[in-house]
């Protein structure tokens, strides 16, 4: 028999129930419902028992119609109270399970209330539990074998898959190292896998980080309907209105196995934070390649999960945050806390959310390892329980995973990379780069100035060369006259009432200015109150240079004007 494709939907007054049969002869049929039952039967096609989440009545108002077209039945089941919700419609997977069967025994107490365990699942369990203390035990020749995978109910996987080890996590030997070890080694791995260079990268030059950070992903808009329709009144709402799963995702829901887990607080404590794990390294693969799937999404999801990776067993929400943020920032191609906190904030979203948004993402993860050739030891080892233990979850706990997630705060200073010293360093380093560049570009511009003034300086260096020879010439041809500048320099010497003497031999603040010939053919008097514009150009363009005064007394500087006017 065949058990076919189906799904549930609800208005306030009956249960639908749609049936797709497209082999089926539409006049041979039979419905059976009572209670919480249903069954269905359409050769080839056998729906052996759905167990409702709520009660269903025959009262004569249902009914059913065949789509010829499509190959469906459709079924309307009156409910037994008007307006009950039923809660959990699309978890297929626990909706096929059978009744749960009572027992007796009050030691044993199931986690999941609408499951059993088939006889073959017991057995295999309590062999697990059995093989613990045998082990221990001093009559035991056998190793020790720690455990892992969902709930920690799983060792010695590994043994057998030696060849697929190393694709798929990065511990060596985990069947023989406790959890304690796998965490030591873990945290050195990171710390020597970090890269400053390669973080600082992406924090500056974060123009590819900030365009994915604006992708939108399908929870997104499903938390803003959720939100709004929340605002509008008290009532629970359909996961339908917020959650649709594709027809693929329907028939990986029907082909899982329905088990239960016998859990103890502390399992369910890892299970739960190994759940979050998760999720936030999906976010992360779904932000970065917005939404799309390549070859490395295996990789990143299960690189980035220390659950996943290195079998970590958390004991807070705080630990999961800060080792999925430190494996952001050494692992992936893009190594941003911007997308930790993305991948934060987005996990908190499908929590809340529920169930059916929980299961959505665990159901993409599965075909995610399936795809990947090493990939499938991890969906046996936790994805597919998670699938199948999730739909049995209460709504109430998820909301409060959520809440306590959502209160954890995640800074950059856990990472214990140090990375606001980093972050400090390289902003001084840029401030000090743009200055140099300001100061480089300045120098440019001046540069055009600077080489004129550099070739002004070289003519006034030989210009005054030359002057220097010339008056060594005047003093060497003037020796036989030292009488006649003996006699200048006394007059000069009288006249002189200023402080400051010019190179030109004029006196400012006096009347009359003289200059006297020494061949004595010649006396030229200037009479003026001031020195006029005019006659200094004059006398430039005759000196062609400008004499610097030194300390030399003053006389004799003038002394050398008149020696060099005499030349000229």
């Amino acid at each position: 028999m065949i058990t076919p494709a189906f799904e549930l939907t609800q208005d306030p007054d009956f249960l639908t129930i749609i049936i797709k049969v497209p082999y089926a002869r539409a006049s041979e049929f039979d419905v059976y419902f009572e209670g919480e039952d249903f069954k269905f039967y359409a050769k080839p096609y056998f729906l052996r028992q759905l167990t409702l989440p709520g009660r269903i009545v025959e009262d004569g108002r249902e009914k059913a119609s065949y789509n010829t077209d499509k190959g469906t039945f459709t079924i309307w089941l009156p409910k037994e109270i008007p307006g009950q919700y039923f809660e959990g419609l699309d978890m297929l997977t626990s909706l096929l399970a059978p009744k749960k069967s009572r027992s007796a025994k009050p030691l044993v107490e199931e986690i999941v209330a609408s499951a059993e365990f088939s006889e073959e699942e017991e057995e295999e369990f309590d062999w697990e539990i059995e093989q613990t203390p045998y082990k221990e035990s001093a009559e035991s020749t056998l190793p020790l074998q720690y455990r892992y995978g969902f709930g920690n109910l799983r060792s010695g996987v590994f043994q057998r898959l030696q060849d697929e080890l190393s694709d798929v996590i990065d511990i060596k030997d985990p069947d023989q190292t406790p959890v304690d070890e796998r965490r030591r080694k873990r945290l050195a791995a990171e710390d020597a896998k970090f890269e400053p260079d390669h973080y600082l990268a992406d924090l500056f030059e974060d123009e590819a980080i900030q365009h994915v950070l604006k992708y939108k992903p399908w929870w997104v808009d499903a938390h803003k309907k959720m939100t709004a329709l929340q605002g509008e009144s008290h009532q629970e709402h359909d996961t339908h209105t917020f959650v649709v799963f594709s027809e693929e995702e329907r028939e990986q829901l029907r082909k899982f196995t329905n088990k239960s887990y016998l859990l103890d607080k502390r399992s369910r404590h890892h299970v739960y934070l190994g759940l979050i794990d998760i999720l936030l390294a999906y976010c992360y693969e779904i932000c970065v390649n917005e939404g799309d799937k390549n070859v490395e999404s295996s990789w990143n999801i299960r690189k980035l999960s220390a659950t996943l990776c290195w079998l970590e067993s958390f004991t807070s929400i705080h630990d999961v945050l800060v080792s999925f943020g430190r494996r952001v920032l050494c692992y992936p191609l893009h190594r941003h806390f911007g997308l930790v906190t993305r991948a934060f904030s987005d996990t908190i979203m499908i929590l809340q959310l529920g169930r059916a948004a929980v299961l959505k993402c665990l159901l993409d993860i599965h075909k995610i390892f399936m795809e990947n050739e090493p990939g499938y030891i991890l969906n046996d080892l936790f994805i597919t329980d998670y699938c199948i233990w999730i739909q049995k979850t209460k709504s109430k706990k998820l909301a409060a995973l959520s809440e306590s997630l959502q209160k954890t705060t995640l800074t950059k200073s856990h990472m214990g990379f140090e990375l606001e010293e980093l972050e400090a360093a390289a902003v001084l380093v840029q401030e000090e780069e743009r200055t140099l560049k300001a100061v480089g570009t300045v120098s440019k511009q001046q540069l055009p100035s600077s080489e004129s003034e550099t070739s002004d300086s070289e003519e006034s260096s030989s210009t005054s060369s030359e002057t220097e020879g010339s008056d060594s010439d005047e003093r060497e041809s003037s020796t036989s006259d030292d009488g006649k500048i003996n006699s200048l320099q006394n007059m000069l010497q009288e006249e002189r009432t200023a402080p400051l003497t010019d190179c030109n031999g004029l006196r400012q603040g006096t009347n009359t200015l003289a200059f006297e010939v020494s061949d004595e053919k010649s006396k030229v008097s200037l009479q003026s109150t001031s020195v006029p514009g005019k006659l200094i150009e004059e006398l430039e363009k005759q000196m062609h240079t400008a004499i610097r005064l030194s300390e030399q007394p003053e006389g004799l500087a003038t002394a050398s004007c008149v020696l060099q006017e005499q030349e000229e």
